[in-house]
Order: structure tokens, then C-alpha cells, then sequence
């Protein structure tokens, strides 16, 4: 059958090749890289597998599918030690060999924690922030931080063990996140959308949650009406305006009380978004210095390998051109 993934551990020289009939082929390498001999298959899926991660700590094979279904193998056995069904197409997949939790992004917007033991897993959370669906998952182990790219453009920043239940959005793309990639030396993230942006983030700065959007029936600036307060468009004699949410404060605003635009580097704004007036004034030049570095790769990235010893960036793209890049004057 076509093969529609791959993973390879360097270390074992173990390639893992996922397939459109749900079956997973594995392969060692000879030393000289001339020749791949067929070592097991796992039947792991009813249809094509969509990502495959090696745990060689665990010696455990895991993978998603299409039949939406998360499983987990022994690498040693080929027998299958457990699987859980999300609630979508799971498009990114993640581990911790601390804690044993596997992080599952779906195309639902939805990213799915789960426990595993040996033989059985359980659900730990479920959490939602996107408002597209995941395309990209990626974990930091020492500083316990998930990161979650989507196809709204957007990427999250969930802040599993410290400020519990914290989540930073970083905006910096203007079509879907294709790839996010994570130097823990520099403490910075690298993101690559369809937009041909590579996105150099500084994580190591103090960053602010995003408000939550504040529910009105009236601007909470000017007190006008919205269109669809008709009682008191009614008793003002005023027509009702469009409702617009300050991205700082998260209050309901009219377009009159919100006619300027700012960046807000520290919560993730990179590029000028909506504010009130009376926010706008507040923001001072050093909130407005950026956080991030924007490069143009020149063609619309569809995959993306960071090796962070060598500060090496391979990208390929639809346009059939595979670039590699030396990042180390910008991860550093």
C-alpha cells in the first residue's frame, strides 16, 4: 500500500513507515545507510495511519489513523498494548517519557491528554482553544509547556505544569501553522505556516493569558446599543452598532470607541490588532517591541525538520523545492 508517514530513531536505526491500509512496517537500517531489512508489521489502524512517534525509553510504537483511533504498540513483541478514540481525525501527537502522558490534536480544534501504563490508558483532560483544527503539536519536557498550532492561523502556548491551566495565543501567521519546532537551549519556538512565514519566537520572556471575550448588549465605552438591543435602540432613539471585543481588555466595544490599532507583542500579538482607545493609549513603545522574527521562505512550507544540534531548518514545499536553512544567527 502508499506509504503516508514515517518516523526514523537515529539511535536504533529503526524506521517506522505508516501505510494507507492502516499497517505499520518496520525497518532497521544497515550501518552504511545501503540497505533497510523488514523486521515486523503491526496492524495498527483500519485505515491510513497519520503519524507515527518511536518511545524508544518505553520500547512503544504509537500512532493515530484516520479510523480516528489512537494506539500503542510494543516495539520488542509487535503486540498492541492499548488504543483510545478521539473525537476526531487526530492530526498531531505528542509524549512525555516522564509522565507517560500522550498529548492527541484533532481536527476538531481539540487536544486529548491521556495516561498510559503498561497495558491500559487513561483519559487525564481535554482542552479546546482553536477555533480550526490542529495541525501541529509540540512539547517541552523541562519547562512542561505544550504547544498547539492550528489551521485558524493561530498557535497556543498551554502551560501544563506550572500556571496550570494557562494558555498564551501567539499570533504571527496568515495562513495555517504548518510545523512548530522547539529549541530548549535558546528557549525559543520556531513555527512554519502555509503562508511561507518561518516565525522565530522568544519564549523566554514573561507573556500574558489573552482576556476572555466580555458578553454586552451596549458598548461598554460609550454605552451606545448593539444592532440587536432593540429595547434600548428603541428607548434611546439610536441605531444599534456592530460589536467589536478589545483584543488587551477583552471588553465589548463599537467601532467608534476601538478605531485604533496596536501590537501587542506580550499576549501574542505580533501583528496590529483591534484596541480601545483608552487601552491603546496605555500600551507604551517597550510593550510594542517585538517579541519575534519574521523570515520569508518563498514558497508555501508542507514540511518541516529542525535538527537543533547542528541549528539546521529543512522545509519542502508545493512548489516541489526542499531548502534548507542555517538558523543559527536567529536560534542563538
Amino acid at each position: 500500500a502508499p506509504c503516508s508517514c514515517m518516523s526514523f530513531n537515529p539511535e536504533t536505526r529503526r524506521l517506522s513507515i505508516g501505510l494507507d491500509n492502516g499497517t505499520i512496517s518496520e525497518f532497521i537500517l544497515s550501518e552504511d545507510y545501503n540497505k533497510m531489512t523488514l523486521v515486523k508489521s503491526y496492524q495498527a489502524h483500519q485505515s491510513r495511519v497519520i503519524m507515527i512517534l518511536f518511545v524508544l525509553e518505553m520500547e512503544w510504537v504509537l500512532s493515530t489513523g484516520q479510523d480516528k483511533h489512537f494506539t500503542w504498540h510494543c516495539s520488542e513483541s509487535g503486540q498492541r498494548l492499548g488504543g483510545y478514540r478521539t473525537s476526531a481525525g487526530a492530526c498531531g501527537l505528542q509524549f512525555d517519557v516522564e509522565t507517560r502522558h500522550v498529548f492527541v490534536g484533532d481536527h476538531s480544534g481539540q487536544v486529548t491528554i491521556l495516561k498510559l501504563e503498561q497495558e491500559s490508558c487513561s483519559l487525564v483532560t481535554t482542552f479546546k482553544g482553536h477555533t480550526g483544527g490542529v495541525t501541529a503539536l509540540c512539547w517541552d519536557p523541562i519547562q512542561r509547556v505544550l504547544f498547539s498550532g492550528s489551521s485558524d492561523h493561530s498557535i497556543i502556548m498551554w502551560d501544563i505544569g506550572g500556571r496550570k491551566g494557562t494558555a498564551i495565543e501567539l499570533q504571527g501567521h496568515n495562513d495555517k501553522v504548518q510545523s512548530l519546532s522547539y529549541a530548549h537551549h535558546t528557549r525559543q519556538l520556531i513555527s512554519c505556516g502555509a503562508d511561507g512565514g518561518i516565525v522565530v519566537w522568544n519564549m523566554d520572556v514573561e507573556r500574558q493569558e489573552t482576556p476572555e471575550w466580555l458578553d454586552s448588549d451596549s458598548c461598554q465605552k460609550c454605552d451606545q446599543p448593539f444592532f440587536w438591543n432593540f429595547k434600548q435602540m428603541w428607548d434611546s432613539k439610536k441605531i444599534g452598532l456592530r460589536q467589536h471585543h478589545c483584543r488587551k481588555c477583552g471588553k465589548a466595544v463599537c467601532g467608534k470607541c476601538s478605531s485604533k490599532r496596536s501590537s501587542i507583542p506580550l499576549m501574542g500579538f505580533e501583528f496590529e490588532v483591534r484596541v480601545c482607545d483608552s487601552c491603546h493609549e496605555s500600551i507604551t513603545d517597550e510593550e510594542r517591541a517585538p517579541t519575534a522574527t519574521f523570515h520569508d521562505s518563498k514558497h508555501n512550507i508542507v514540511h518541516v525538520h529542525f535538527d537543533a544540534t547542528r541549528g539546521w531548518l529543512l522545509t519542502s514545499g508545493t512548489d516541489k523545492v526542499i531548502k534548507l536553512w542555517d538558523m543559527t544567527p536567529v536560534v542563538s
